[in-house]
């Protein structure tokens, strides 16, 4: 990660000569915590956990698409978040840039119930660990563990947002709970070391030790080591050749600051502390028209609970994007590693907890891959031989979120198809088993560790914009019919189609028997075939939320009930698991707002999916968990009036062998007629 310190005056921003939708610069960054700094008369306690673009109205911004010499310029906005490190006091504001003063203040309501703090900071990581460390309640626990001053010295904490169970001490607080790992040197992998039985939660305001969990019953601590740096592996595999990928002649797609245009696809990168990657404005050019698809797309929640009522894991059900923030753990992506072939990095301008903007490097990465055979036929009787091969476009970023690594992989295909995936990797939870016992709560990993069965839910939030404002969202499903003189064979199956008229009806399950599906249309609008042009939601049925009905997990991670929600838009319903998943009791996020039971049918909507991966760990998992993938698809549906991907070029790879040392084609097109 690359630091530059910028100028923070507090004079008004200069203005923004690039697309209302563009993050906010490092200078506007600067000069919006200044701005804070300034007007608010803020002390060296205030600290700044989220920075970014307070996105204009979404009519402002179609406005201006649609004429932009003559259209008037959206404000230029900041929205800030400031929590005082020694009152708690947090508070919303947002900073005109383009007047140079707040346009707005709010204190967020974190005493009330049901209470909820803006994210864990990163300086709070290693404040938690100090005040941990230097509790004389833990260090009691560790030395009845055996371990001396120099292994507490070492000792990995870590700071594990809280969760809320009801209790006294969490009402209201700013907390995490910090569990320990033993290690015997500074790369030791510390999940290898659970402590088992010793649980302290902090409160990061009061910077104190709160409550002390030091079960009577101390399992060892396991001390064999399962390391994954290089020097642990010096010895790897030497029958693996070179697998090059090139584009000699550059790659197929154009960026012009954050607009990005491939294969008649066209959308704008956008990034936010919490959501990390956002598109917006995701659009195809069909022939001479441009037909938006997705106003904007991002993941904006996922919650990890765990399956292990012991003391170390009941807890644990972290909100990654909302109790840390998926964009501010993003990683600096490796060329050649992370991403390969011809590669556009996109550096992304932020702001630290103390309102010093610096530049994440290489957070998104852009490339195209080969992605096979997009469509083919042989025809036997007169030897007509056609094939073309697909290509899709890559947008992506990962985060690292403690022990747990995820990868966003946004594709975008010639045949109109979008896709994403999430890809899963990391280490995986660790709980210290007794010799000679077994694990009850999950899957052993090695002889002296299990780890705790659990569920990844990601919810991703899909403004839509098919062709236009005004669209409605059907769910259809496969039936058999009946025998009778209408199915005398009893081969007839029939495609059942619902209208979702309202939010209440929408609130929807995935059923693999029936092929449960979903189609987002336009009735505004008729295809080449007299229908309303659509796309259909294609997902994994995957199980939900497995906790019990009651339990503050599920309260608190509702939207990870259903599979898929529609709401009419609202400018204020941005989370699936609303605004402050830290420290809150819950009842927030998407069972909210459907509680309005809103109309949806030819409304401004937004489509909301939840999906995931349900883990039980194996020995395979560990001490790194290959990659699992999770994820859907939205593929055209009465969308384009033919396959949208006919008119690709019938080029053969000029680079390919035959393995048999035959010499290679030099090129040209095989992929026609015989």
């Amino acid at each position: 990660m690359t630091v530059s310190i910028l100028q923070t005056s507090s004079a008004p921003a200069a203005l923004h000569a690039g697309h209302p939708l563009d993050p906010l610069t490092g200078e506007e960054l600067a000069t919006a915590c200044a701005i804070a700094r300034e007007r608010m008369a803020l002390d060296r306690h205030e600290r700044f956990a989220i920075a970014r673009l307070e996105e204009p109205a979404k009519a402002e911004v179609l406005t201006f698409d649609g004429s932009p010499e003559s259209a008037p310029r959206p404000a230029r906005q900041a929205f800030l978040v400031l929590v005082n490190t020694t009152t708690g006091v947090s508070r919303e504001v947002i900073v005109d840039l383009g007047r140079g003063e707040i346009a707005s203040e709010h204190t967020i309501p974190n005493g009330e119930e049901p209470y909820g703090q803006p994210p864990v900071m990163v300086e709070e990581f290693s404040l938690c660990e100090q005040i941990v460390k230097a509790d004389t309640g833990w260090q009691a626990a560790m030395r009845r563990r055996g371990l001396s001053d120099a292994d507490m010295a070492l000792a990995q904490i870590d700071p594990f947002s809280s969760g809320y169970f009801g209790r006294d001490f969490e009402r209201g607080r700013r907390l995490v709970r910090a569990v320990s790992y033993y290690r015997s040197e500074l790369k030791d992998n510390g999940y290898a070391h659970p402590i088992e039985g010793v649980v302290a939660v902090v409160d990061l305001i009061a910077k104190r030790v709160v409550d002390l969990v030091d079960e009577a019953e101390a399992v060892r601590v396991p001390k064999t080591k399962h390391n994954y740096d290089r020097d642990s592996w010096s010895e790897t595999r030497t029958d693996l050749k070179p697998l090059h990928i090139t584009q000699p002649d550059g790659p197929s797609f154009k960026v012009d600051g954050w607009k990005v245009d491939w294969q008649n696809w066209s959308f704008r990168i956008g990034f936010t502390p919490r959501e990390g990657l956002v598109l917006h404005r995701i659009g195809y050019k069909d022939g001479e028209r441009e037909r938006p698809v997705v106003y904007r797309a991002s993941v904006t929640e996922m919650v990890v609970p765990y399956a292990d009522p012991t003391a170390n894991h009941y807890w644990k059900s972290a909100f990654d994007a909302g109790e840390y923030g998926l964009g501010k753990l993003a990683n600096a992506l490796e060329l050649g590693c992370d991403c390969l072939g011809h590669i556009h990095y996109f550096d992304i301008p932020a702001a630290d907890d103390l309102g010093q903007p610096f530049v994440m490097k290489n957070a998104v990465c852009m490339h195209e891959e080969d992605y096979g055979i997009i469509w083919k036929h042989y025809e036997f009787r007169n030897g007509l031989f056609e094939v073309r091969r697909s290509r899709r476009l890559v947008i992506s970023f990962f985060a690292t979120v403690g022990n747990y690594d995820y990868g966003f992989y946004w594709y975008l295909y010639q045949d109109g198809t979008i896709q994403l995936e999430a890809k899963l990797t990391g280490i995986v939870q660790t709980a210290a088993v007794a010799p000679g016992k077994t694990y009850p709560w999950g899957g052993m990993v090695t002889e002296e560790l299990g780890g705790p069965t659990h569920q990844h839910f990601f919810n991703v939030r899909l403004h839509m914009i098919v062709d236009g404002d005004g669209n409605s969202v059907t769910e259809h499903e496969f039936v058999p019919r009946p025998w009778g003189t209408d199915n005398p064979h009893g081969n007839v199956f029939d495609t059942t189609s619902r209208l979702l008229a309202r939010e209440r009806d929408a609130a929807r399950e995935a059923d693999g028997r029936t092929g449960r599906y979903w189609k987002i249309t336009n009735p505004n609008v008729r295809n080449s075939v007299g229908n309303a042009p659509g796309y259909k939601l294609v997902v994994m049925p995957s199980p939900l939320m497995l906790a019990q009905e009651g339990s503050f997990v599920r309260t608190r991670g509702g939207f990870a009930t259903k599979h898929v929600w529609v709401t009419r838009y609202d400018a204020r319903e941005k989370y699936a698991s609303g605004d402050y998943p830290n420290n809150h009791a819950g009842g927030d996020g998407l069972p909210h707002y459907v509680k309005q039971n809103r109309a949806i049918a030819n409304e401004d909507i937004v489509l909301w999916h939840s999906f995931g991966h349900t883990h039980v760990c194996k020995p395979e998992d560990f001490p790194i968990m290959p990659v699992e993938y999770a994820g859907f698809t939205l593929k055209p549906n009465g969308f384009f009036a033919g396959n949208p991907a006919m008119d690709l070029p019938p080029e053969r790879n000029g680079h390919s062998v035959d393995g048999r040392d035959l010499p290679g084609p030099a090129g040209g097109s095989c992929c026609g007629s015989r």
